[in-house]
């Protein structure tokens, strides 16, 4: 690199960290989650404003390949903290409740988006038919936990039962998306790489019959803070790191690595260790993760959207929406919520987020997706998670009551009056 290189990643990171916050800032104010904004900041960075003027200026050949380079970085920390916020505890008690709940909340999404590949087959053809079928049903039936997460919080919900019910649903939906998407991957690498792919069954237990138990005995109760805590990050990221490269070296995709090592970390006896963790892995992606937007945006080319992209997305959009929204319902209904409940439930298990972008990624890297409809999905993705807000403002007009009734003893939640948004 030479100094005008530089001078202009330097910039460019400044001015893409800017933007995203001010974008995302922006987002809280109209009760958006920051999330929007700031995918929306990676899009209008794109080829689609000013037909590619503002990403040509910004971001020549010559720079993106290391914008490239730090948005992988940012993601697998992103990936590790997804595997580190799943609150294993959060399902005690909810077991039957939370996987009744995902496997509606799933299966009816994934039915109807291997329906609606069948016809986007027509126009967006891969060669990879039954690959590209399965993945247009993950694509549509996935919940972005992190985000989610965010949106209770933000709005006081987390304590609540229905929070709780909300967190141990969106937990199993990511764990199933994300070991059907490595099972995808694994099933279309190639015949030459299928024995690395097998890798990952030792490899996996090695995380859990080995890792995870030296990771226990090694974490101390009141660790949390301090330099004993600052040591114990730098070990976790380089876990994090080392993960991500063993499953990219296996034939997989490095977000795997980075996830279940996340999965792996100890929890009981750990609350204060865990949380620094966490405090400190979203200072690191809240400087990287807008890059990846940028990177992921650049990608997104809607020039040439016209009536046939447009029909496109709304086909998208309604299997989405309605697949997600009904299945959740229909699972949560079964259980005893009430409908209120279970259509607040619905409306938060439909955001997708930063999750979503980054499935779509793989997709597109595996050859699944082509440029076109990955830009459609892109914004089906942004405006998924913007629907949630309000969804759940107008479910919470007033104070929900989650019952006691319960289909069995051992997975009844404690009678809780949810606040209004």
């Amino acid at each position: 690199m030479d100094g005008n290189q530089v001078a202009l990643l330097l910039f460019d990171l400044a001015f893409i960290l800017v933007l995203a916050h001010v974008l995302g800032h922006l987002a809280t104010r109209i009760g958006q989650p920051p999330v929007v904004g700031e995918i929306l900041a990676g899009v209008l960075l794109g080829p689609t404003l000013l037909d590619g003027a503002v990403s040509d200026a910004l971001f020549p050949h010559g720079i993106r390949p290391l914008l490239s380079a730090m948005a992988d970085v940012g993601v697998t920390l992103f990936m590790f903290g997804v595997g580190l916020e799943i609150e294993r505890r959060a399902l005690r008690g909810r077991g039957r409740m939370a996987a009744v709940v995902s496997l509606g909340s799933t299966v009816v999404p994934f039915v109807l988006g291997v329906g609606l590949g069948c016809l986007l087959l027509r126009n967006h053809d891969t060669g990879q038919k039954a690959a590209f079928l399965v993945f247009m049903g993950l694509a549509v039936s996935v919940t972005a936990f992190p985000v989610l997460a965010r949106v209770l919080s933000d709005r006081g919900l987390a304590a609540t039962t229905l929070g709780g019910i909300a967190l141990a649903c969106a937990a199993l939906v990511d764990i199933v998306a994300w070991t059907a998407l490595a099972a995808l991957q694994a099933a279309i690498g190639g015949g030459s790489a299928h024995w690395r792919v097998a890798l990952m069954i030792p490899f996996v237990l090695v995380l859990m019959l080995v890792v995870r138990p030296w990771l226990r005995r090694r974490t101390l109760p009141g660790d949390g803070h301090g330099p004993a805590a600052s040591r114990w990050y730098a070990l976790v990221l380089i876990g994090a790191l080392l993960c991500g490269a063993a499953t990219e070296a296996m034939g997989m995709h490095y977000i795997f690595g980075a996830f279940l090592f996340g999965l792996v970390m100890p929890s009981e006896g750990a609350d204060r260790l865990r949380a620094d963790l966490m405090q400190r892995t979203r200072t690191v992606t809240s400087v990287l993760l807008p890059v990846y937007f940028v990177v992921a945006g650049l990608k997104v080319d809607l020039r040439g959207f016209g009536w046939t992209q447009s029909a496109e997305l709304a086909a998208v959009l309604l299997v989405a929406v309605v697949g997600k929204l009904g299945g959740t319902y229909l699972g949560a209904r079964s259980t005893g919520l009430p409908p209120r409940a279970a259509t607040a439930l619905a409306a938060l298990m439909n955001t997708r987020g930063l999750t979503e972008l980054v499935i779509l990624g793989v997709g597109l890297q595996a050859g699944l997706l082509d440029g076109g409809l990955y830009s459609l999905l892109v914004v089906v993705a942004l405006v998924t998670t913007a629907m949630t807000g309000p969804l759940l403002t107008r479910t919470y007009a007033k104070p929900v009551i989650v019952p006691e009734t319960a289909p069995r003893p051992a997975d009844r939640p404690p009678s809780v009056t949810t606040p209004a948004a």
